[in-house]
């Protein structure tokens, strides 16, 4: 195929290729020619083009295939339009030769019609340069249309059309023989044609003014004609064209004044064509030559007609769009409700809901979707005033006594109609507006509640429903309403119980209003539920008490209960047993009861009777639907009761209807019905007993036909698998049209869906207006599902006989009535073995197989498409059942001999799609010689050109026997591709099945080979073209398949994929802006094809993506690019996908837009931050339509001394100019979202992001640096105008992104005011976005998280001025006051569980306030509440003054103290094991009820952690001191058990009490937390309870209470270690390190205060009697698990083994000292580390003397080892803080009583010897201490003779061996070892071990004496070197003094000697060192010192050394002069006066 790639054809190699490959070669180059002309030279084309004209003209004679003429037709157009344009006439000659050649032969058709695909390409292109030529051609292509055949009136349609659109107004004289013909073709019996014609003109009426002016009405009629027997494809394109030319007729007509008297205006006379074709179809025209047979109704129109005339009329709105629509709504609605108004369209129930359902699509396809939400408030105040006319005059008919004036029945007729359908589109209005549709329920104006609220007393049924239905949607979309709508229902129910339309009305609206509550997370109060549950009740009893009243009360009655299922659970259970006795009393208690019954009534009690069971068993299913949790054993056992006797009714049905007719009738259907819904969801086994009377039933009901018209796709689609969907025909299931097309699908006699089919349906919970089927519809789909579920459970011999049964009856019936019935028993069989299939039942009997089969294999060979899916479906399933080999292989042979024996093409399609089905759930092909047979017969089936439908359904059978082959299909990949391209070459392109399943088999074959596809082979490229040719078709469907392979090979072969090309394709399939449509294909499935694949893009190449699609508007022709072009450049892909999200309504659709969104964003955010932000900013700007949004100023001014309020900056309104228009609120809220990613992205980006002084810097440094920093404003903007919007979900999005905001900003600085920060500017902006949260009808949900904003804006530290903080601290009061006084409301608009939400909210804000005013001012002192545990990375916000916002919070603690304990114990409570649900309060807490208890539960698991801390906090301040406070400003009380707080006599409790309750509460919550935290995303509560618990024990009375209760420690100590294990968190950690030691503390002083009690108490007792205290008692042992020592060295042993792996042998081997390199630490681990070690080092001491005997060995080992392994790290601050505390901690346990204690003093001294040992083993390891420094070593040592006691230090070798140490360090060159060694040697000489002191003295003195001695020699020459030698001086003084007085005299002259040899003379000093002057100066004031204290002894030197007593006095002279000149210097310096002086005194 590389060779095709040439600007020349390669005739040399393709003369070489197959006949077939040869095509696909030609092909090929073909696309390739069509991309490289655009690109290639014009000079290089124009030499070449002879040559390429006449290989493409070889190409046109050599009979292309369809894709190909359409690739030629274009490249020759392309080529005369880049090369010499002039050489075309030639080739339209020959084209006109060849069209006008008498050869009519079928292989010279392909030529032929390539030839007039050719003119049109070459006409389109070149235009006028042509119009000489062009009425020859066009006469010419005419007179060959008038002999042609379908194929050739459909190309010669096209080229036309292509003709029309390159000349433009110049081919006005062909118009009229244009138009002569199209018109005719508009009705050809040829689907195809039809839309070639309506194409054709279409683009005629462009320019041919006579088709909408003088020709409009013909062509009105002509378009209603051609509707007549169409498809969807034919009603789309021409509804397209009546619609465009009805629009243009209109615009042209407004345009021009009228010139004569007052007439009818233009749009009633375009809206009279439309209605005249949908009352008379065809004949269409005027109502005035009509009205006769109008008025009197008469033949029935085709719904296709009406159809296509909706759809029409939908096309005329849309292109007069949104400001039209505004302006004439009122007039438009009028007219089309007109349309009801006329007796043909409403002459039968059917006839008139198919009506309805037109007019409501008409008003939802352009209301609904044209208008912004403002102009949809107004739409709506107009529908509600037409809803209160047509009420008023249906009142007034009913009322009016006179009967000349009143209504006529056909008017009331009219009205209900119409109030039926502008109630459905109210409701949809207020269904998308939202919670922004509140401002129009409370217009008074509007007066919409009130319209719709009297609706319910029509007399209709429809009508109330309808108008239930309606204020449905108003609770969904405002849930403030539901509470208040069902008070009024409720009350006027009460009221008018002897009215049966107000008992029927406002019974359907509550039970609407309660299936509202599924749809609102505030619910509705619990009481409600009560008083819904006695009011049925009522209903049910009085029922019997009035004839007239009594259905109404029975139906109402058990509507109610049934609605009030969908309540869930929590409610219904608390009604239980009175529902259940509810419907034991509505049915017989027993059989015989059953029967006594049946003897007596009449035909209305019977009817009454019925339909009360009817509702019971309705009641039934609800329950089992919503309240599943509540189906035990023992409510399913008191419901059988009822059912058996409802079972056994059926029985007597047959007896009743024939003895009271129809009216019994009707009802037994609808009983029939719901009794077998209900036992749909029982499990089969608990009513097996009645098996034998329901099959019976269920036979009888299969067999008797009640509904012919529940046929077809009505019973079979549920039996179809989805996969063969294509097959049925059902391509309007993805369209745009899903609505009305399902009209045509109903069946005529089944009719539309209509509520008053099943009022019960009204509490359902699809949002959508339910249209239910009829009665006996849904009656066969219950019977066929029951029968199905029964079936497995059926006995062999049963189910054989049954099937049996059914053979039988289908051969005693005849045509229509047996296919009826084959359906249903084809459906029933289908669910029985589906049911069979899928549960564990077993096999199915050998014996049922054949009767199952027969009677599949019938159904296959049925004309019906679906019974034919549902056969093979059932033979899959047939296969599944029986599991076995044999009888499959048996199965697929009956196939072969089947195919060959049958002729017609259903037979042979049934049979081949069996083929592909069977093995649809076998996992696969079991044999290789099976799937050879059948891939070789659906071959043979795919190329039989004769029958298309065969091949349809052969190449789908294909595809799925690919799917299920899987990798055995390999070796029929190849021809299987070669077949599928031979075809898709040569399938003529009207045949849109037969390339879609071409099309399925080329994603089965990319599935197969999967990554095979990168490989090298032909594969590939094959591929590719199959794609390129589904591309290019003008299909929409089978362009949605090429997407779809496309991606898939996306997936396995990206890099094969030309984005380029993909990339424009799908955009410009995606955004077609053009005035006809907004989209450009009303087929839904291609817009999720082209979104899905976006997504897919995004995710690896969004920037890719983004560029390719600015990169379409310049490939464009002019004339389509204007607004696409504007679109695409101005807001790039992104925003053309944000508006494309705005308009779509698809959930599937939407969600892939969105997830494509946030791939760009995540990809490109960063990078085009102005960009994404502005796009954010304008999806939010347009919303200024619904709310007064303003301007957020960036400064305020502050100089005038009081700053404005907060509102008054917002007067202005949005910036207008957005290239939105109207979004809808979800837009805005994903808008929003978006905002906050951006946030979250630029975090973990360049740091610039979020400093200003950075940013700008780097801004000016980088012209295109964009930082998130310098848009500040912006997002306040954006989150300021989505917190004050109308519409709920925003306002919350809004406050979210605002507190993001908040928190990501807060600290950062303003580089222009130093000490200010960024936000302080934005604080009245702020207020401002907070304030209307708090206002008395904002949602809790809404309060609750302004709340948290709130204090996040507190604590923030933003605003330090108090004055500026009331402003929002006033919010929160006022929250706090509500909290207070919330149980004082009596009137809740919501359930009480939001209620709960706002209180704890307010109490959690309140709560993070009160933390950071506490901790602020300690923020420096404890690291751990540095850290923001749950990330580590943040900075902490800089908090304000800590007393200034504490004195805020001061006025209300004592208050929020009480609030907080309620608020916790009840989150105890309710945290109880469901074992002790019984001790639940039975009246709730403080802040739930007991029924609301599990909704209330997850809002205390949000809330409860900043409360617990906050209150630690709060008893940390009080040092658990219980204050006696007056609890009388409490308006509530606080809980049940009040914590302690109860001023009743009987409940008062002692302190101890009350601070134990407070005690155990908070630290059994934090436990009880720690044990099982979920996930990591609960670090903040994790965090929250540390700080709780050390927030706790810092107070001496906790302290006591956890250390005098050793199990609640050992458990505490347990929880942490377990902490440890499970979280990395350095902060985590550390806190729980800080606990631990809080804990050993605790102990410390238990057994402090035990020693010092038993001290006093036994003073006169010898100590040896002493009771031992602490750990390990007499035995030293440690128990595991009882033990806090034990607990504590595990959990510091986890930490340092975590950090140190090296320190544990098990981990690094049994070689202690691994010869690699340690692991490198962080400054967090060295703090773990110290922390460990402190709590280390405090075990000893709380354990008895055994026991610090069995622990000191770990303890030692583990302060050793980690010594030693800080040693090897590389040195750092850090690490010298650890190295610190490892020595603090060893002084601790070297200094511990223990080591002195006399029972184990012996012990203690023989384990430190062991110490010392191993530090002096692992110092002699070279290796491992290379190059350490040797000061810390010498340290820990000198720590171990100094404080270790002569036992340990004094012990040889080891006295030895440290001598040598210190030896070896005085030998080391380097001043700073040396000094260090020195000070350490001074220490040692001052030991308390006099032996030790001693030894070191005698051998270390005379090499300290000697190092000093060579000094003299050698003068220091730096700072080092001076301070190591003024060590060693020190050292040498320690060592004199120290010596006793018979020594002292002999080494005080050395010391003096020394000193004095220090001293420089007068020449040297001068030229010396600083150093050594230093020296010099330090031994002179020594010898000052020294010299007086031993004056004897320094006489008798100096008497002795002449030359030293010169040399010292000397110095002593030039010191006394040097001190004079520096006196004489600095007075003279102290006189002179400043030269500066200060102009202001400060002080």
């Amino acid at each position: 195929m590389e060779l095709a790639h040439s600007l020349l054809l390669n005739e040399e190699a393709c003369g070489q290729l197959g006949e077939h490959q040869r095509a696909a070669f030609i092909f090929k180059w073909l696309s390739f020619l069509k991309r490289l002309l655009p690109a290639a030279d014009r000079v290089e084309v124009k030499q070449n083009q002879k040559n390429l004209v006449d290989q493409l003209t070889r190409v046109l004679m050599g009979s292309p295939g369809p894709p190909t003429r359409q690739l030629l037709s274009q490249c020759f157009a392309l080529l005369y339009k880049i090369g010499d344009p002039f050489l075309a006439t030639i080739t339209i000659d020959k084209c006109s030769d060849i069209i006008r050649s008498k050869d009519d032969s079928p292989s010279f058709l392909p030529t032929r019609l390539a030839a007039i695909a050719c003119l049109g390409a070459i006409y389109e292109q070149l235009g006028r340069l042509l119009d000489k030529t062009f009425s020859t051609v066009v006469a010419n292509l005419i007179k060959t249309l008038k002999s042609a055949e379908s194929q050739g009136r459909y190309e010669i349609m096209l080229s036309i059309e292509k003709i029309l659109r390159g000349l433009g107004p110049s081919a006005l004289p062909c118009h009229r023989d244009v138009y002569k013909v199209a018109r005719i073709c508009l009705t050809d019996r040829a689907m195809p044609v039809r839309c070639a014609a309506a194409k054709c003109l279409l683009e005629l009426q462009r320019e041919a003014v006579f088709l909408w002016t003088s020709e409009l009405e013909n062509m009105t009629n002509i378009c209603f004609r051609a509707f007549e027997g169409s498809n969807y494809d034919v009603r789309e394109i021409v509804s397209k064209l009546l619609g465009t030319m009805l629009a243009t007729a209109l615009m042209a007509k407004q345009g021009t004044a009228p010139r004569q008297g007052p007439r009818r205006s233009s749009l009633e006379e375009v809206m009279e064509l439309l209605w005249g074709g949908f009352l008379r179809g065809g004949g269409g025209g005027s109502f005035l030559r009509a009205s006769g047979d109008i008025l009197k109704g008469g033949g029935s129109v085709s719904r296709d007609v009406r159809v296509g005339i909706t759809q029409a009329c939908v096309v005329f709105i849309s292109c007069l769009g949104s400001k039209w629509l505004e302006c004439n709504f009122m007039t438009l609605l009028a007219l089309v409700l007109e349309l009801v108004s006329y007796p043909r369209v409403t002459q039968n129930p059917a006839e008139a809901a198919c009506c309805r359902c037109c007019i409501s699509f008409i008003l939802r396809a352009t209301v609904g979707r044209l208008l912004g939400e403002r102009s949809q408030v107004l739409a709506a105040k107009e529908i509600c005033r037409v809803i209160a006319k047509q009420k008023m005059a249906v009142d007034a008919t009913l009322s009016d006594s006179n009967m000349e004036t009143r209504l006529s029945a056909t008017d009331v007729v009219v009205s209900q109609h119409i109030l039926v359908c502008t109630l459905q589109e109210l409701g949809g209005l207020i269904l998308g507006l939202g919670s922004t549709a509140e401002s129009l329920l409370q217009d008074p104006s509007a007066g919409l509640l009130d319209a719709v609220t009297s609706v319910l007393l029509d007399p209709s049924a429809v009508v109330r429903l309808t108008a239930a239905w309606c204020l449905r949607c108003v609770s969904v979309a405002v849930p403030a309403q539901a509470a208040m709508l069902m008070d009024r229902c409720l009350e006027r129910l009460t009221a008018l119980k002897s009215c049966p339309e107000a008992v029927a009305g406002y019974s359907a609206a509550i039970a609407a209003l309660l299936g509202a509550v599924q749809h609102c997370p505030l619910g509705i109060p619990h009481a409600k539920g009560k008083v819904v549950l006695g009011l049925a009740e009522d209903l049910l009893r009085s029922a019997s008490q009035n004839s007239r009243l009594a259905l109404q009360r029975t139906q109402g009655g058990w509507l109610l209960l049934s609605a009030l299922m969908t309540l869930g659970p929590a409610v219904v259970v608390h009604h239980l047993p009175r529902v259940l006795l509810l419907w034991k009393c509505t049915f017989p208690l027993s059989i015989q009861e059953l029967h006594s019954e049946c003897g007596r009534g009449d035909a209305f009690t019977w009817q009454v009777m019925l339909e009360g069971r009817a509702g019971a068993l309705c009641a039934m299913k609800s329950f089992f639907l919503h309240c599943r949790d509540l189906m035990n054993d023992e409510v399913i056992g008191r419901l059988l009761a009822p059912l058996t006797c409802a079972i056994a009714l059926l029985t007597q049905l047959p007896a009743l209807i024939k003895c009271y007719g129809t009216q019994v009738k009707n009802s037994s259907v609808v009983f029939r019905l719901r009794i077998y819904e209900v036992l749909s969801l029982f499990p089969p086994k608990s009513y097996e007993e009645s098996f034998g009377i329901l099959v019976k039933q269920l036979l009888s009901d299969l067999t008797s036909l009640e509904s012919p018209a529940c046929t077809g796709l009505t019973l079979l689609l549920s039996f179809c698998h989805a996969s063969d969907a294509p097959l049925l025909g059902l391509a309007t299931s993805d369209t745009d049209h899903l609505f009305i097309e399902e009209q045509l699908h109903s069946g005529s006699g089944a009719g539309a869906g209509s509520l008053e089919h099943d009022p019960f349906t009204i509490h359902q919970q699809p949002l959508d207006v339910p249209l239910p089927l009829p009665p006996l519809c849904r009656l066969s789909q219950a019977t066929v599902h029951l029968f199905g579920l029964l079936f497995p459970h059926m006995a062999g011999a049963q189910s054989t006989q049954i099937l049996d049964q059914f053979s039988e009856s289908l051969k005693q019936l005849k045509a229509s009535r047996q296919q009826n019935a084959r359906i249903h028993m084809v459906s029933a069989l289908c669910c029985g073995l589906k049911c069979l299939g899928s549960g564990q039942r077993g096999l199915l009997p050998e014996d049922t197989r054949k009767p199952a089969l027969r009677l599949l294999l019938g159904a296959l060979e049925s004309g019906s498409e679906p019974l034919r899916c549902a056969a093979a479906e059932g033979l899959a399933r047939l296969v599944q059942t029986a599991d076995d080999a044999a009888f499959t292989v048996s199965i697929t042979q009956i196939n072969f001999d089947k195919l060959k024996l049958v002729r017609d093409a259903a037979s042979r399609s049934g049979h081949a799609l069996a083929l592909g089905s069977l093995y649809r759930y076998m996992g696969g092909v079991s044999s290789p010689q099976h799937l050879s047979a059948c891939v070789g017969i659906l071959f043979t089936l795919s190329q039989d050109s004769t029958a298309p439908e065969v091949q349809v359904w052969a190449l789908h059978s294909l595809s799925l026997l690919i799917d299920c082959a899987g990798a055995m299909s390999h070796a029929h990949v190849e021809p299987t591709f070669s077949l599928v391209l031979r075809l898709l070459l040569t399938v003529p392109s009207a045949q849109v099945e037969v390339l879609q399943s071409l099309g399925r088999c080329l994603n089965a074959l990319i599935t197969t080979l999967g990554p095979d596809l990168q490989a090298e082979g032909p594969f590939r490229s094959l591929c590719l073209m199959g794609c390129a040719v589904m591309q290019d078709s003008s299909d929409c469907l089978l362009q949605a398949q090429a997407i779809s392979c496309l991606q898939q090979l996306h997936m396995f072969a990206p890099h094969y994929v030309d984005l380029s090309s993909l990339v424009p394709c799908l955009c410009g399939i995606l955004l077609d802006y053009s005035v006809l449509a907004n989209l450009c294909s009303s087929y839904l499935s291609l817009r999720r094809a082209v979104v899905a694949c976006l997504r897919q893009l995004a995710q690896r190449e969004a920037v890719e993506v983004s560029e390719h699609a600015v990169a379409l508007v310049k490939d464009l022709p002019r004339r389509d690019n204007s607004l696409l072009d504007i679109t695409i450049k101005e807001i790039g892909l992104e925003g053309a996908l944000f508006s494309l999200l705005d308009r779509e309504s698809d959930p599937q659709l939407c969600q892939d837009l969105r997830e494509t969104l946030n791939h760009m964003l995540g990809s490109m955010a960063v990078a085009k931050l102005s960009h994404w932000l502005k796009l954010c900013k304008d999806v939010l700007s347009a919303s200024a339509e619904t709310a007064t949004v303003a301007a957020v100023e960036t400064h305020q001014e502050e100089e005038g001394g009081d700053r404005a309020d907060d509102d008054s900056i917002y007067t202005c309104t949005a910036e207008s100019g957005s290239p939105f228009s109207h979004p809808r609120w979800s837009t805005r809220v994903f808008a929003t979202k978006c905002v906050c990613r951006i946030i979250a992205q630029c975090e973990s980006g360049d740091r610039a992001h979020f400093n200003m002084a950075l940013a700008q810097e780097r801004r000016l440094q980088e012209s295109a640096g964009d930082f998130l920093v310098l848009y500040l404003a912006d997002l306040i903007r954006m989150a300021f105008m989505a917190a004050t919007d109308p519409s709920k979900p925003l306002r919350i999005s809004g406050l979210q992104m605002l507190l993001i905001i908040i928190r990501k900003f807060a600290a950062l600085p303003e580089p222009e005011f130093p000490g200010h920060v960024l936000l302080e500017q934005y604080q009245a902006n702020v207020g401002a976005a907070l304030r209307p949260a708090f206002t008395a009808d904002t949602p809790p949900d809404v309060t609750a998280k302004a709340c948290q904003v709130c204090s996040a804006w507190i604590a923030s530290g933003v605003v330090s001025d108090l004055l500026d903080l009331r402003r929002v601290h006033n919010l929160l009061t006022s929250s706090l006051g509500k909290v207070q006084a919330i149980k004082e409301v009596q009137s809740q608009l919501y359930n009480e569980s939001t209620v709960t939400m706002e209180s704890l909210a307010v109490l959690k804000a309140w709560a993070e306030v009160y933390i950071v005013a506490v901790q602020s001012p300690n923020q420096d002192e404890k690291p751990a509440r540095l850290l923001q545990l749950s990330d580590p990375s943040a900075e902490p916000p800089v908090a304000p003054a800590g007393t200034g916002l504490l004195r805020l919070v001061q006025a209300n603690l004592s208050m929020l103290s009480r609030l907080w304990l309620a608020a916790l114990q009840d989150h105890a409570i309710l945290n109880l094991p469901h074992e002790y649900a019984v001790q639940l309060p039975a009246t709730g807490g403080t802040f739930y009820t007991a029924e609301t208890a599990e909704q209330a539960r997850q809002h205390y698991c949000s809330s409860w952690a900043a409360i617990l801390h906050a209150t630690a906090l709060w008893l940390n301040s009080m040092g658990f001191i219980v204050l006696d406070e007056d609890p009388a400003n409490l308006s509530r009380p606080v809980t049940p058990t009040s914590m302690g707080q109860s001023t009743s006599l009987a409940s008062i409790k002692s302190p101890e009490d009350i601070n134990s309750e407070r005690f155990y509460l908070i630290l059994g919550i934090s436990m009880e937390f720690l044990c099982s935290p979920h996930s990591d995303s609960q670090m903040e509560n994790i965090t929250y309870c540390l700080h709780t618990l050390h927030a706790l024990f810092d107070v001496p009375w906790p302290r006591s209470k956890i250390g005098n209760d050793q199990t609640l420690s050992v458990e505490l100590l347990s929880v942490l270690h377990r902490l440890i294990v499970t979280r990395e968190s350095p902060g985590v950690q550390l806190a729980v390190l800080e606990l631990v030691r809080q804990v050993v503390c605790a102990a410390q002083e238990r057994v402090r205060e035990k020693r010092h009690s038993a001290e006093v108490d036994d003073g006169a007792a010898e100590k040896e009697t002493l009771p031992e205290f602490g750990e390990g008692h007499d035995t030293g042992g440690l128990v595991p698990g009882k033990s806090v020592v034990f607990g504590a060295l595990q959990l510091c042993l986890c930490i340092l083994v975590r950090k140190l792996p090296r320190l544990s042998p098990k981990l690094t081997g049994s070689n202690p000292v691994p010869s690699r390199p340690p692991l490198a630490l962080w400054h967090s681990d060295y703090q773990l580390i110290s922390a460990a070690l402190t709590i280390l080092s405090e075990l000893p001491s709380i354990c008895s003397p055994e026991g610090s005997v069995s622990i000191l060995p770990s303890v030692l080992y583990l302060l050793m080892g980690v010594h030693r392994e800080l040693l090897l790290q590389p040195p750092g601050a850090a690490l010298g803080l650890a190295v610190s505390v490892t020595l603090q901690a060893l002084q601790v346990v070297l200094l511990s009583p223990m080591a002195h204690a006399e029972k184990c003093q012996g012990a203690w001294a023989h384990l430190l010897r062991c110490a010392l040992n191993t530090l002096m083993d692992f110092w002699d390891s070279e290796e491992v201490f290379h190059g350490v420094n040797e000061i810390s070593r010498l340290t820990i040592l000198t720590i171990f003779l100094r404080l270790a006691g002569p036992e340990v230090a004094a012990v040889q070798p080891l006295l030895a061996r440290s001598i040598s140490k210190f030896q070896g360090c005085l030998e080391c060159k380097d001043p700073v070892v040396l000094s260090q060694t020195y000070q350490l040697l001074l220490s040692v000489f001052q030991s308390p071990a006099a032996v030790v002191a001693v030894s070191f003295i005698q051998a270390l003195g005379g090499a300290l004496v000697g190092h000093l001695q060579a000094i003299e020699k050698s003068r220091p020459q730096n700072t080092e070197e001076m301070q190591a030698v003024l060590a060693g001086v020190q050292a040498l003084e320690t060592l004199v003094s120290t010596a006793e007085e018979e020594h002292r005299s002999q080494l005080m002259p050395i010391l003096l000697h020394i000193l004095i040899s220090f001293l420089l003379d007068e020449n040297a000093l001068s030229s010396a060192s600083i150093a050594a002057r230093s020296l010099h100066e330090s031994a002179l004031q020594d010898l000052m010192r020294i010299g007086p204290q031993h004056s004897a002894l320094f006489k008798a030197l100096m008497v002795s050394f002449p030359s030293m007593k010169a040399r010292l006095r000397a110095a002593i002279t030039g010191n006394r002069e040097n001190m004079k000149a520096k006196a004489a210097v600095y007075p003279a310096l102290s006189k002179k006066s400043p030269t500066i002086q200060l102009k202001t005194k400060f002080l």
